[in-house]
């Protein structure tokens, strides 16, 4: 088994971290965190120009690591061990959390049911519903 949650840093992402570990951590599976980034490319001077890219992989990349380290604390507080692994993506994030899981054969995938964007905290993201909506595997949905 292994075991894939997605990240956008928010509080809700990283109980669904922490929920993902102990998970991880009772069944002995690796963990992938997976963060996307949503390019939103521009045209200049006829070439295809994504504005603020390297400040983006540098966020995603620190947000990663935050990540790494919440699940091993997690895991750490239950005085176990966990195997973690990042992933920096691109693209849609419901589009890439579900095609990377089916890809790399994951076998459930963990996601906050709301995000940074979504602003009803009593309702299901729109992210969250893709995800559900799309899986091919379990997904959990973390409040």
């Amino acid at each position: 088994m292994k075991y894939l949650v997605a990240t956008d840093g928010s509080d809700v992402s990283d109980r669904a971290i922490e929920h993902a570990a102990i998970e991880s951590t009772a069944w002995d599976a690796p963990l992938e965190i997976v963060h996307v980034l949503t390019p939103e490319p521009k045209l200049v001077d006829g070439s295809l120009v994504i504005p603020g890219s390297e400040t983006a992989v540098d966020h995603g990349t620190q947000l990663l690591s935050e990540a790494e380290r919440l699940a091993e604390t997690a895991a750490d507080k239950r005085e176990a061990s966990i195997e973690t692994s990042t992933e920096l993506l691109a693209g849609q994030p419901a589009d890439r959390i579900t095609a990377y899981a089916a890809e790399n054969g994951f076998d459930a995938i963990y996601v906050g049911h709301h995000g940074e964007a979504d602003d009803a905290s009593n309702r299901v993201g729109s992210v969250a519903k893709s995800v559900l909506d799309k899986a091919t595997v379990p997904v959990t949905i973390v409040k």
